[in-house]
């Protein structure tokens, strides 16, 4: 039976008179991987501060078992003297000291006399059996293994970990709590910093871990992957939810449609019975109506759900989308005389939306500040067309003067009067004193949307966008989801956010092992395109892209039969596999189905987890037959037109 880790009862915290939470309650089992999510703003931070004592409470009660372990993993980190690996092996602090025991006491083994040698070898046994129980000959390997999953060279690990970026540090963090494996991993938007290759490692890693997960995120893709239950912080409540985020959002809405139908059908009933009792209460009848009106003061009203209100934002109609909008031709760029990448070549058109991906370090940014003439190519040309209107993205908001108000980076950069500036700003959550604030004291959100109003004031056709999604919350990133997807011009996308990938890409451009490949589709159909291990290498006119590594060039050369037999050889090997996973649902389905499961709440939610992870594999499994199918198709339709 699975071991229950913490159990929280009517949690509360007040700020003042605000109250940012009450009532908050739920348990937490080892093996458990479980998602908190709600607005910014909401609490989420303080919650997990609370938990760990790092905060007061005001009320409730937390209740920990068993000496359970934690590791806690935030937005921010900071560290002393110590290099990478010296940081990572602090988490082995108690082992360390009874390996540097162990030593010692071999060492007064060997010089101890006959009678005091039994009391030593005691001594050792017992410090051993400590050793081996922590897991340390393991010590070194799980060092490695976390710190090579997490991108940290060698080299690096010999770095002192003060040298490194904010990003770099937390990663450090991370690394430091996942390799000693506590009972409890809390982890504060972990992905933030993490390349796609990085997060898709952490999503193994996590799904694996052996004890129970408590992250925050806004990474719904991230959440999807890993977590099978779901906490909503919001409005000061929390709401439990058995699913992953997909499953959370759909139970959401029915919630809310159900609740919402309940509150209306009450307050039909209250004004009938409001109307019988201003009807009746003087004549025949007045005795019913009295007796309804008691009725009506015990009732139990319903509150009105609360219905946040979406956020909106709305590009407006580009003047003129121009047929080419930029162009690289045979670029190699970087710094100095040292390329980052070479000869890459692609053209952008008007009205299309590219996401350009690759490992940190790969040139993306490089890629971008040709674009926008911030840096010169060291050999070829970047053709931008004289139409072409850019509107920059900048993820760490270079495009933000710090030192004037809010309301000033609108008048006085975006040429706008002071009462347009603040009905603008208005629409996009900036209200009252709001827009006094010096942009320099503005959250990372706050920021996000501040820099997403200037661009849209632009009136830009081409956007380049570094990261847009990063600081803001589920809610908005889904608005510039929807206002990234209607906009008529052109998107040059750096994203880690495979959601919003997802939603607006309609090509991939991915950096590998040193080359630029193009993939037509979004995130899931490049994954798809990988998984099936076809080159899916877009070389058109349209989009010209260099393949320098000959055995890339030996795959597009591959006779159309030799490829429909491997397409053949997938598929097949797809659908059995798409076979065996629906009979182990089904199986699995019967056990759900069988009422001694529900006797045992671990066994049920156990069965619950393994429900969720079969439909996301056979989902997946079902998205690389869609992309084999489709090339079959072409396949077969090519050797009918005598292609």
């Amino acid at each position: 039976m699975s071991e229950i880790l913490l159990k929280v009862t009517e949690l509360a915290k007040y700020f003042g008179e605000r109250t940012l939470f009450s009532g908050v309650g739920f348990e937490l089992w080892r093996g458990e991987k479980v998602a908190l999510v709600g607005p910014n703003g909401a609490g989420k931070t303080t919650l997990l501060r609370c938990l760990l004592r790092e905060e007061t409470r005001d009320g409730g009660q937390i209740i920990w078992y068993r000496g359970c372990t934690v590791g806690y993993v935030e937005q921010t980190a900071d560290f002393g003297d110590r290099t990478v690996l010296e940081e990572l092996k602090q988490a082995y602090r108690d082992v360390l000291a009874w390996e540097a025991r162990m030593r010692e006491l071999e060492q007064e083994i060997a010089a101890a006399s006959e009678a005091a040698a039994p009391e030593l070898l005691d001594e050792y046994a017992e410090v051993m059996a400590r050793f081996e129980h922590a897991d340390g000959y393991a010590m070194d390997s799980r060092i490695r293994q976390v710190s090579l999953g997490l991108g940290f060279s060698e080299q690096e690990l010999a770095r002192p970990a003060a040298e490194f970026s904010g990003g770099q540090k937390t990663r450090i963090a991370l690394a430091r709590e996942l390799v000693r494996q506590p009972d409890l991993l809390i982890l504060d938007e972990p992905t933030n910093h993490l390349d796609l290759e990085r997060t898709e490692w952490l999503e193994g890693y996590l799904r694996d871990y052996p004890g129970a997960v408590l992250v925050i995120s806004h990474d719904r893709y991230f959440l999807d992957a890993v977590t099978r239950r779901t906490l909503e912080l919001e409005n000061g409540r929390l709401q439990e939810y058995a699913a992953g985020y997909s499953g959370y959002v759909g139970q959401k809405a029915e919630r809310l449609e159900a609740a919402l139908a309940a509150y209306e059908q009450q307050q039909e009933k209250i004004a009938e019975t409001e109307e019988y009792i201003r009807r009746y209460k003087a004549g025949i009848k007045s005795k019913q109506a009295r007796g309804r009106q008691s009725q009506l003061n015990r009732l139990d009203r319903l509150e009105r759900p609360e219905i946040r209100e979406a956020m909106q934002f709305f590009f407006p109609d580009c003047e003129e989308v121009p047929e080419r909008m930029a162009e690289f031709i045979g670029v190699s760029g970087g710094y100095g005389a040292t390329p980052v990448f070479e000869k890459i070549s692609f053209l952008l058109r008007g009205g299309e939306k590219v996401a350009l991906l690759g490992p940190n370090g790969a040139g993306k940014t490089t890629v971008l500040r040709l674009l926008l003439g911030e840096l010169q190519p060291l050999l070829g040309r970047v053709k931008i067309s004289p139409r072409a209107r850019i509107g920059y993205y900048a993820q760490e908001f270079e495009e933000l003067n710090d030192a004037v108000r809010v309301l000033d980076e609108l008048v006085y950069r975006c040429a706008l009067t002071e009462d347009r500036a603040r009905k603008v700003l208005g629409r996009f959550q900036f209200c009252g004193d709001d827009v006094f604030k010096t942009v320099g004291d503005l959250s990372g959100g706050e920021k996000a949307r501040l820099a997403i109003l200037k661009i849209i004031l632009s009136g830009a056709n081409l956007l380049v966008m570094d990261e847009p999604t990063n600081h803001l919350d589920i809610a908005a990133r889904e608005a510039v989801e929807e206002a990234m997807d209607a906009f008529p011009g052109s998107i040059l996308l750096v994203s880690h956010d495979r959601y919003l990938i997802d939603r607006i890409a309609d090509r991939v451009l991915a950096f590998e092992a040193g080359d630029l490949n193009s993939y037509p589709g979004n995130y899931s159909e490049y994954k798809a395109a990988k998984a099936a291990d076809e080159p899916a290498v877009a070389s058109a006119p349209t989009a010209p892209v260099k393949t320098g590594k000959p055995e890339r060039s030996e795959k597009k050369n591959t006779s159309p039969l030799k490829r429909r037999q491997d397409c053949v050889r997938q598929l097949t090997r797809t659908e059995k596999e798409i076979t065996a996973l629906e009979e182990e649902l089904a199986e699995l389905e019967c056990r759900i189905n069988d009422p001694a499961s529900h006797e045992d709440p671990a066994l049920s939610r156990r069965l619950g987890e393994d429900h969720e992870r079969l439909r996301a594999a056979i989902e997946a499994a079902y998205r690389i037959w869609e992309a084999l199918s489709s090339e079959l198709e072409e396949l077969d339709g090519a050797e009918i037109r005598g292609v």
